[in-house]
């Protein structure tokens, strides 16, 4: 049961109907994520701020973004971005077994994106903190200093959503991510 239930465009706030337009147009349907969000103009413009300037400044193609948000909401435990981002990743060009990988946190299909990954993955559970052999074996893998900044903001965003979504306790509208199996 939500915490913070969805609204509509109609029901939202008056500084959050603007973004929340905009957000439905952008994904085909207001999200319950969005919905949620919307209860606070603060907090869906601050998701739609760092979301704005990933898209306005980042550099990473589709896959490795998907690739970023499964490590980090399968880190968090967040089944509702796990759901939503297996989604988009099939959209990226990810297959089900890439996907699956990525999420379980043993991706062999691909070093780069192994290493991206392992870095976010340990930011996630470490407060920020990456370990050097870690980091290393990103710089060694091609990632430039500049990309690896750049995963910053990836993460902050990932841990805005998969935070938002257990403190607010989103209900899955999207399509449930497979179970892990350990």
């Amino acid at each position: 049961m939500p915490r913070i239930p969805a609204h509509t465009l109609d029901s939202a706030p008056h500084g959050s109907k603007d973004i929340a337009a905009t957000m439905q147009r952008r994904m085909g349907k207001f999200l319950n994520i969005h919905a949620g969000m919307a209860h606070s103009p603060a907090v869906i413009a601050a998701y739609d701020g760092i979301s704005q300037a990933i898209a306005a400044h980042g550099s990473f193609d589709a896959r490795t973004k998907e690739a970023i948000a499964l490590a980090v909401g399968n880190q968090n435990g967040c089944d509702y971005c796990q759901g939503a981002h297996t989604v988009s990743a099939r959209k990226a060009g990810l297959t089900d077994e890439q996907i699956f990988a990525i999420r379980a946190g043993e991706v062999d299909f691909d070093p780069k994106l192994a290493a991206i990954t392992e870095v976010v993955r340990e930011a996630a559970a470490r407060t920020g903190n990456v370990s050097e052999p870690v980091w290393q074996a990103a710089l060694d893998a091609g990632w430039t200093d500049e990309e690896l900044a750049e995963a910053f903001a990836h993460i902050a965003a990932n841990l805005f959503t998969n935070y938002f979504n257990h403190y607010a306790g989103t209900e899955l509208d999207v399509p449930a991510a497979p179970a892990l199996t350990v």
